[in-house]
C-alpha cells in the first residue's frame, strides 16, 4: 500500500487518518470528466421497416440505420467521441433513433454532432450534458 500525502496548515501530513479521510472525500466529490451525450435523431423521409422491429432509411437515405456512426466534435473540429445510432421506431412515416455517445469530454463551450456523413448539428455544452440532442433529416 502506498503512502498518502497531504498538506495542511503549513505542515506535511503523511499516513495520518485525516489525510486518508480527506483523500477519500475529495475523490467522492470529484465530478466525472466525461458524460454520455443522449437524445434522438429523426429520419422524416424514405423511412421503412428494417424487418427487426425497427426502421431504416431507403433510397438516398440508405446510410441511416441502427448502428450508423455518430461522431462528436469540439469547436476546432477535432473528433472527441464516437458512437452509433441505437434502437429505432417507425411512426407516421418518421424513423426515430436513440442516440447515446459515451465518453464525451466535459468542459467544451459547445459540441458538434454528425450522423453518418450528413453534416454537423451544433449544441451548447449545457444542452449536450442535459441529454437534449435532437436532429432530423429529410
Amino acid at each position: 500500500m502506498g503512502a498518502v500525502w497531504g498538506f495542511a496548515g503549513g505542515q506535511d501530513i503523511a499516513n495520518g487518518p485525516e489525510s486518508a479521510s480527506s483523500s477519500t472525500t475529495l475523490a467522492a466529490e470529484a465530478e466525472p470528466s466525461t458524460f454520455t451525450l443522449t437524445g434522438s435523431f429523426e429520419l422524416a423521409k424514405d423511412a421503412v421497416r428494417n424487418g427487426l422491429g425497427g426502421c431504416k432509411g431507403s433510397g438516398g437515405f440508405d446510410d441511416i440505420a441502427e448502428g450508423t456512426a455518430v461522431t462528436v466534435y469540439d469547436a476546432a473540429g477535432t473528433v472527441i467521441a464516437t458512437g452509433h445510432l441505437g434502437d429505432s421506431t417507425l411512426s407516421s412515416g418518421t424513423c426515430t433513433f436513440d442516440v447515446a455517445v459515451e465518453g464525451v469530454p466535459k468542459g467544451k463551450e459547445f459540441y458538434k454532432v454528425e450522423i453518418s456523413h450528413r453534416g454537423t448539428v451544433q449544441l451548447s455544452a449545457d444542452d449536450a450534458e442535459a441529454g437534449l440532442f435532437g436532429a432530423s433529416l429529410g
